[in-house]
């Protein structure tokens, strides 16, 4: 028999929106994606350092060591079976719902046990399709150290938890934060002072530019002041400006999931190619042409693209 012990953790606990109309309308089909979803969520489970311990149903349940690993890795879940669904009919389209909390459980063997994993299925039930609900154990240890954004919801009932628990959305995308069918939660509009959001207060799209692009627009101002203060004719900052700014834009592309990779690709290398041929003006406007073979290739690209419903 193996033995239990106790055990802090982080609890993720997952399953598919209206799952049963799903595979009333089409069996085979939904089986078919539910396990593409879930080797796309396995996959991104490991690659942040959890561990799927069960796949029961419709679910998907796992632990993480890092409670900041945890969260990443259900946005990134959420994002990229978000692109998953963009490419396919509304009506086939499979959310899930994501819950996390940090709790104390009981391990026996590969099992964990305990109200650390009630409270994390809970917060599931009570996220909106496509969206996650973390405790206030796990926003605690993440508010300032992930670049996403919360939304405080107030109590939720949770069985055996006298008060409920303090739980939090996380901003994904243009997600509605909670599911509203339901009146399990206590509305609560003034939390605790520690655990205000003051990271509900700063836009998303803000806190995560400051973090991914700040450091990139510090080092092109640096070289631009440098530049002028060793002024003697020549410009030649200009050239690691344009290697800098040209790396970011492709990160940037590869991070947002509803910009087209290919078309928004062809376009920075074509302003690239108009800055080298500003940059190296000698009266030759040599870049029409390249740029001509760009919005070809764009056009192609447009025109050939899958659709969503198709």
């Amino acid at each position: 028999m193996s033995e239990t012990s106790r055990k802090l953790t982080t609890i993720f606990c997952a399953d598919v929106q209206d799952y049963t109309r799903l595979m009333g309308r089409d069996e085979e089909g939904t089986l078919a994606t539910l396990r593409r979803y879930r080797d796309a969520m396995t996959r991104l489970i490991e690659a942040h350092g959890g561990r799927v311990i069960n796949t029961w149903g419709d679910g998907v349940f796992a632990e993480f060591p890092s409670v900041v690993e945890a969260v990443r890795a259900a946005v990134d879940v959420q994002n990229e079976l978000a692109s998953y669904n963009a490419a396919i009919d509304t009506e086939k389209q499979m959310l899930f719902r994501i819950g996390l909390n940090l709790g104390d459980v009981i391990a026996d063997g590969s099992d964990l046990y305990g109200d650390g994993v009630n409270i994390a299925a809970r917060l599931q039930s009570r996220a909106a399709p496509g969206g996650i609900v973390i405790s206030n154990t796990v926003y605690d240890q993440v508010r300032n150290k992930v670049a996403v954004g919360f939304d405080f919801l107030g109590q939720l009932e949770v069985k055996n938890i006298e008060g409920g628990v303090p739980s939090y959305a996380v901003r994904v995308g243009g997600v509605q934060v909670v599911d509203t069918t339901t009146t399990e939660y206590r509305p609560n509009p003034q939390p605790a002072p520690s655990r205000a959001p003051d990271m509900a207060a700063r836009t998303p799209l803000l806190q995560d530019w400051r973090l991914n692009y700040g450091t990139p627009l510090i080092i092109c101002v640096g070289l631009a002041v440098l530049n002028g203060l060793t002024w003697s004719g020549e410009f030649w900052a200009k050239w690691p400006i344009l290697i800098i700014l040209w790396v970011n834009a492709y990160r940037f592309v590869r991070s947002n999931k509803q910009v087209d990779m290919a078309i928004a690709s062809l376009v920075i290398t074509g302003i690239g190619i108009v800055a080298i041929n500003l940059f190296t003006w000698h009266g030759t406007p040599w870049a029409v042409w390249p740029l001509f073979g760009l919005a070809i290739a764009a056009a192609v690209r447009w025109v050939s693209r899958p659709r969503s419903g198709v």
